[in-house]
């Protein structure tokens, strides 16, 4: 019997989420950089409207924190975009160094616990789970590389629905690439645990030379 595998599948998911979340990440900064001259509400950065009143690009930067003068840092704009120290919707964002520092390791430990997981026999003939596994291999990484070179990780999703006089009816936490793929691996795996049950352990397959063994007469 061949052995069924779907490793390829979280490697090709975990380095298309990764290059999909630094390219847009890189692109977008460098784009709404705009020479330094920054136009939107905080006077911090730009924006670019794509879905009037629901759905625009934000890059903001922060002008005060010094950068390294490494093409990692500086290839978007010669100054630091503003980053989110915290987690997901900013949560624990406030504390800025000690957060980032806690959840990049929490991120290190994810990204390895994913990688051992998918490495299992078991594991990898599932074709969901393995899905599962790589998107969120693909976000963790991306949100971990910008915690190490920037401190923290630029997002620059925005979704917001906007009244016609102005006022703000909702607004939702700006956000990135990585953190799409996270949640919808995450749905994935929680799809895959209530609903798909887990495939039956492979037998190994009888040869010729070995013996057929009758089962005892009752």
């Amino acid at each position: 019997m061949v052995d069924r595998t779907y490793r390829w599948l979280l490697i090709s998911l975990a380095v298309v989420g990764l290059t999909a979340d630094l390219a847009s990440k890189y692109g977008v900064f460098r784009w709404l950089y705009k020479g330094g001259q920054f136009a939107d509400k905080s006077g911090t950065g730009n924006e670019s409207v794509v879905v009037p009143g629901y759905f625009k690009l934000i890059a903001q930067f922060d002008t005060e924190t010094p950068t390294c003068d490494c093409a990692f840092q500086t290839w978007s704009a010669p100054v630091m975009p503003r980053v989110n120290h915290g987690a997901l919707f900013g949560i624990g964002g406030s504390k800025k160094g000690v957060a980032n520092g806690i959840f990049a390791a929490v991120s290190v430990a994810a990204a390895i616990a994913i990688v051992v997981w998918g490495m299992r026999r078991a594991t990898a003939r599932e074709r969901g789970l393995m899905a599962a596994l790589g998107l969120i291999l693909g976000g963790t990484v991306g949100n971990l590389y910008d915690r190490i070179v920037f401190g923290g990780v630029r997002d620059f999703l925005h979704f917001c629905i906007v009244r016609d006089d102005g006022s703000i009816a909702f607004d939702w936490p700006v956000f990135n690439i990585a953190d799409c793929c996270l949640v919808v691996g995450a749905g994935l795996l929680l799809v895959q645990a209530m609903f798909v049950p887990p495939l039956p352990e492979e037998q190994p397959a009888t040869t010729a030379d070995e013996p057929i063994i009758p089962a005892p007469a009752k």
